[in-house]
């Protein structure tokens, strides 16, 4: 291994994004990770609701690696314990120090629980595979015994955290699963007997978007039966119900925590300069500040002086913005700010129901931005066969439904109420 060298940290959007410019530019690049694959999260609430298969959202990182026609490119799976700055080495579980000439950190984020009590105890998260299967068998199992008990006074109740998008998109999963696929695949028990809750503690869903849009997120929800509930802040979460800062308290069976994310913790490890929510700080050309060739990309960055939103779109592009300053670095070139370019927003409501926001100006709902939703998504896959994959179970999905509203299914557990969460979630940790 030579010395020009680039290591990344984290597999995701910005790193991938990185390593595919710099092999493309003759560079030498190894990306470390704490999983051997990378997963496509906005496409994970799919996982969690029966939709997908979780290999459709994952992509083998080692694959990845041997795709590369150069072969300047590898992969090692392992989680960061440390950077040594003075030796230019990554400290990893698995192995001897990893030497860098530059580094790039693109570790992702958690869940930011805003030390709520029992949230991060006793909530469930949908940021990596191994959650999203979790909710998505605590969710079948307590359907399962619903109708095996037959007691009509039960009543399994999941409360979504969050009104952002993967809390919009994951309460009306459910509630389209409630109000049409229980009645076909679950006569013994009644639809009001399962109750989706989403709660939002300002005063409107999808806060980056369009008033009339967030008007019609809001009703297209009612009419698929979620409780929305806004100005509604959790107090604390229990194993079997919440506590609202208003006084009130919700029994239920899960608490889907959709509300913000921040840092991984083992990033306080890493010795580099944290702002708000853990995240990393930047310069605007993305070099982490006081530190000479470490750079930072993606979720778990910030620069102070022009925060970007967490989405895909600007780790992408801070990706390939850190690469050409690598590259121009090399060759005595001027380092370049990061400009975000908007290409528009968008959220799924649930079958033929999204909201779309582009750059220009324009705005549509329903029918047409579903779709374009679903052809945006399937196209950003990783992978000719995770693309054919998605496309198919969709389309069976969308042509069978309602009888394939449960049509991907996992293990079911006998008292899926009393599960508690994992003391440490290795899967957490992506880098």
């Amino acid at each position: 291994m030579g010395e020009s060298r680039v290591v990344i940290i984290g597999g995701g959007f910005a790193g991938l994004t990185a390593a595919h410019e710099l092999t493309k530019a003759g560079r030498e690049v190894m990306i470390i990770d704490r999983h051997a694959y990378t997963t496509f999260q906005p496409l994970l609430y799919q996982v969690a609701t029966g939709a997908l298969n979780p290999g459709d959202v994952t992509y083998s990182l080692r694959r990845w690696a041997s795709n590369d026609r150069s072969h300047l490119a590898s992969f090692r799976r392992a989680t960061v314990t440390g950077i040594d700055f003075e030796k230019k080495q990554v400290i990893v579980s698995r192995g001897q120090p990893i030497g860098y000439d530059k580094l790039i950190v693109s570790p992702g984020v958690g869940a930011n629980f805003f030390g709520i009590p029992g949230a991060e105890e006793y909530t469930r998260r949908i940021y990596t595979r191994r959650q999203a299967l979790e909710v998505r068998d605590i969710i079948f199992s307590g359907l399962e015994l619903m109708a095996a008990e037959r007691n009509p006074d039960k009543r399994f109740c999941a409360i979504v955290v969050g009104g952002g998008p993967t809390g919009v998109e994951t309460a009306g999963a459910l509630a389209e699963m409630k109000t049409q696929g229980l009645p076909v695949l679950y006569p013994e028990i009644g639809v009001d007997n399962f109750h989706v809750v989403l709660v939002e503690m300002t005063d409107r869903l999808l806060g980056p978007f369009d008033r009339r849009l967030q008007r019609y997120t809001k009703r297209a929800l009612a009419r698929l039966g979620v409780d929305v509930r806004l100005n509604t802040a959790v107090k604390e979460v229990f194993p079997d119900h919440v506590d609202f800062a208003d006084g009130s308290q919700l029994a239920c069976d899960i608490v889907i925590w959709a509300s913000g994310v921040g840092a991984h913790s083992v990033v306080k490890d890493w010795g580099l300069p944290q702002g708000r929510g853990g995240r990393i700080l930047v310069e605007p050309d993305q070099q982490v500040v006081g530190f000479e060739d470490v750079y930072a990309a993606g979720d778990a960055c910030l620069c102070e002086s022009e925060p970007q939103p967490q989405l895909a779109q600007p780790a992408i592009q801070q990706g390939k913005l850190v690469a050409q300053n690598i590259l121009a670095a090399q060759d005595g070139g001027a380092q370049q700010t990061f400009v975000y370019h908007d290409k528009g927003t968008m959220a799924t409501i649930g079958r033929n129901a999204a909201v779309v926001q582009l750059p220009n100006g324009t705005k549509f709902t329903g029918f047409p931005a579903w779709l374009m939703w679903v052809l945006v998504h399937i196209a950003t896959l990783l992978g000719g066969r995770n693309r054919i994959s998605a496309m198919l179970n969709m389309g069976v999905r969308y042509l069978s439904w309602p009888k394939s509203a449960v049509g991907i299914i996992g293990d079911y557990v006998d008292a899926p109420s009393k599960l508690k969460a994992p003391e440490e979630d290795e899967d957490e940790d992506v880098s």
